[in-house]
């Protein structure tokens, strides 16, 4: 298991834990019986957080598992210490949740294994690594009976309710498209954390580790919902433009142009070399102005001929939230067939050739060793181009992309 796939989640930019969600009340009449499987990494917030909520009385965390044993304190002492999930299923009985945050190529088996109990399942994103076991675990869930919540935890935000309420009163005119930008920078050392960091697949098993599909993919789940389209069946198309600046495999500097069923244009232009991070954002383009959501801080601004207005809007837990569904019904925030036009992307993105190595002469490399980062010359421009035009780099006939 080792290093979560969610290791590098958006989240961690807006503060120290990744959610911000209000105490449990008493409307959590049963404690859930919880496990963990993955602990480092993206799995420590997972364990801050159901510390936060063993706390309030909403859950217990009976159980942990991971290869690599925890650091002294950081798992309640009640909590018993695996493994590995196998394990951990012999000798643990009566869970009502699972969580899954370990690396991507590993959720499926997971996946499927979990199913196989009577608890219901957090799974962290990317749900899987390819179409095919995507579908595998969506027949799994309907055969158990079980709940699959998928952890975009910015689909927990307050602000896509108020987003459909602005497009429903016509505020921003007419929806034209929806745009995903992502500027961030990663090391040397960022691929150099887990064996699996920036490969396409290890020993024949996919990964699918690109920009768009783990350390932005929030980026893209947002763009999507916000879009309206959530299965498989909500996209026309996907189209994508794939690049890399370091000695890696996969992709580090993408377009992903999306078009929806119902003819919309999403366009998702993401980097993780640029000059430096900045938070990431969803921009709503209408007839008669625009909305930009910066999604890891809930935050929303209106752009129309009246002026500007900017707005900070709360967030649901996930895992409160799958809680809450298994006691009295209340709607996943993230479920599963949710998730199927994300998985569309990352499948194009799977099955698309090597991403194109961007040459030398329009690289510069920041820092010293393994704290060197890469960035694209004039990225940011042409990461402003491409969501504004809804173009590829290609198609804006960019010196690095032939």
């Amino acid at each position: 298991m080792g290093t979560p796939a969610g290791t590098d989640a958006e989240f961690q930019s807006r503060n120290e834990d990744p959610v911000q969600a209000p105490t449990p009340t008493a409307a959590h009449t049963r404690t859930a019986r919880v496990a963990l499987v993955g602990i480092h990494g993206f799995g420590a917030h997972h364990l801050r957080n159901l510390e936060r909520l063993q706390a309030a009385g909403a859950v217990e965390l009976v159980a942990v598992a991971d290869p690599q044993l925890p650091a002294p304190g950081a798992v309640p002492a009640t909590a018993a210490v695996f493994p590995g999930l196998t394990q951990l299923l012999a000798e643990t009985r009566d869970l009502d949740v699972i969580i899954v945050a370990t690396p991507i190529q590993t959720h499926a088996p997971l996946g499927l294994a979990a199913l196989a109990t009577e608890a219901d399942v957090y799974l962290e994103k990317p749900p899987v690594a390819s179409l095919a076991d995507f579908n595998t675990l969506c027949e799994a869930a309907q055969r158990s009976g079980r709940s699959v919540q998928i952890g975009f935890q910015s689909l927990g935000s307050h602000a896509l309710a108020a987003i459909e309420e602005l497009l429903a009163s016509g505020a921003i005119g007419t929806l034209q498209g929806v745009s995903a930008t992502g500027r961030w920078v990663r090391d040397r050392a960022y691929y150099k954390r887990s064996r699996w960091a920036g490969k396409r697949s290890i020993d024949g098993v996919d990964v699918v580790d690109g920009v768009a599909t783990n350390p932005l993919a929030h980026a893209v789940a947002t763009a999507l919902r916000i879009a309206g389209a959530r299965t498989m069946a909500d996209v026309a198309s996907v189209e994508t433009d794939l690049y890399r600046a370091n000695d890696i495999e996969s992709d580090d500097t993408s377009v992903i142009r999306i078009r929806t069923a119902a003819g919309l244009p999403v366009t998702c232009a993401l980097t993780i070399c640029a000059t430096e991070s900045v938070e990431p954002y969803v921009t709503l383009q209408g007839s008669a102005g625009q909305a930009v959501f910066h999604y890891t801080e809930d935050r929303l601004t209106v752009t129309t001929a009246a002026g500007q207005t900017e707005q900070l809007f709360g967030r649901d837990d996930l895992t409160e939230n799958l809680i809450a569904h298994r006691q009295d019904g209340t709607p996943l925030i993230s479920p599963l067939l949710d998730s199927g036009a994300f998985m569309l992307v990352l499948e194009a993105i799977r099955t698309a050739p090597l991403p194109a190595l961007i040459g030398s002469e329009h690289i510069q490399w920041v820092g010293e060793g393994d704290a060197a980062h890469a960035v694209v010359v004039g990225i940011e421009d042409a990461l402003d181009r491409a969501t504004q035009e809804h173009a590829t780099f290609r198609e804006l006939g960019l010196p690095w992309a032939p």
